[in-house]
């Protein structure tokens, strides 16, 4: 059963909202030992599951059918605080995303699905505090450029927060892919991208020179994430630090970058770091913030890993 989100009262109002832009689909685990079992997945949609759990106000925009797959996604974000905003088109059935498990826990990828987004939705009108994106709802059209288009109209208003999350078994060549990649960078405050996806856009690259690369482009932030090596982060400010990943057994990895990826926004978000009008204050931000940010995403990553599926943790598990 979900967990019911923990109530929060900092910073702000309860009109702060987070608004996720991607995808929602019916993960189905297939392990190495031939079990198998289906939930609820999408990396955006994880994003928001763990905002919500973490006890965040959260609106979820999304593409899902009108069957039984798609009541199954909302009924289970929506057990954890999420709304999923309800538009004025949707897709013809629910995506499904099949990840296969080797014996060490470690997911590859493939997927049946369409990605695009409603033309209206409820609560058009509301400008959110943060808006993530990220994932096959930033590269796969034609749901793609309506999500830049969406994200740049938002930045006004809004701090952009962004995780490539890249699945090169729908994303054709590593080329094709980086210039969605690098037109969503130059839109975000915040970018969140794991070691393998750099490695698949750029190899032989070390990944700290393309974080301080991107953190020249307009994000203020660029966090590298290392698996159980920890994470790397760059500054527009100029702060280069790391951080260890707590030592846990791990069940798998699947939602473990996304559950990061939520700490992230929640971290900034209890730092009063988030909002257009708190740009400048982000761009300028302390590295000992970064520090403590990132040690709280890796304990939050550090329990998803810990059990089976995409399952991040409630904010009274980390306090």
């Amino acid at each position: 059963m979900s967990a019911q989100p923990t109530p929060r009262t900092d910073p702000g109002t309860p009109e702060e909202r987070a608004l996720v832009v991607g995808e929602a689909l019916i993960d189905v685990v297939e392990r190495a030992d031939g079990t198998r079992d289906e939930h609820p997945g999408g990396s955006p949609a994880n994003v928001a599951l763990g905002l919500g759990r973490l006890g965040r106000a959260v609106d979820l925009l999304t593409w899902l059918g009108a069957d039984a797959e798609g009541d199954l996604v909302r009924r289970h974000l929506a057990a954890s605080g999420v709304r999923v905003l309800a538009g004025d088109r949707s897709a013809v059935r629910t995506p499904l995303a099949t990840a296969h498990l080797d014996a060490e826990g470690v997911a590859t990828y493939e997927f049946d699905l369409e990605w695009d987004l409603p033309h209206a939705w409820d609560g058009d009108d509301v400008a959110p505090l943060v808006v993530h994106t990220g994932s096959i709802a930033a590269v796969i059209e034609p749901g793609a450029t309506r999500v830049a288009h969406e994200v740049a109209r938002r930045r006004p208003t809004s701090t952009v927060t962004y995780d490539p999350n890249l699945r090169p078994a729908l994303m054709g060549s590593p080329q094709h892919a980086l210039a969605y990649v690098e037109s969503m960078v130059a839109l975000a405050d915040v970018v969140k991208v794991s070691d393998e996806d750099l490695a698949w856009l750029h190899p032989g690259v070390a990944p700290a020179e393309i974080a301080e690369e991107w953190a020249q482009r307009g994000p203020a932030l660029v966090v590298v994430t290392h698996g159980g090596d920890g994470a790397f982060a760059a500054t527009a400010a100029g702060a280069r630090l790391r951080v260890p990943a707590p030592e846990v057994t791990v069940a798998d990895t699947v939602g473990a970058g996304d559950s990061f990826m939520g700490g992230l926004v929640d971290g900034l978000w209890s730092a009063g770091l988030l909002g257009a009008q708190r740009r400048d204050a982000l761009r300028d931000v302390a590295a000992p913030t970064v520090e403590a940010v990132l040690r709280r995403c890796a304990r939050i990553a550090a329990i998803t890993v810990s059990r089976a599926g995409a399952n991040p943790p409630r904010a009274d598990e980390l306090d």
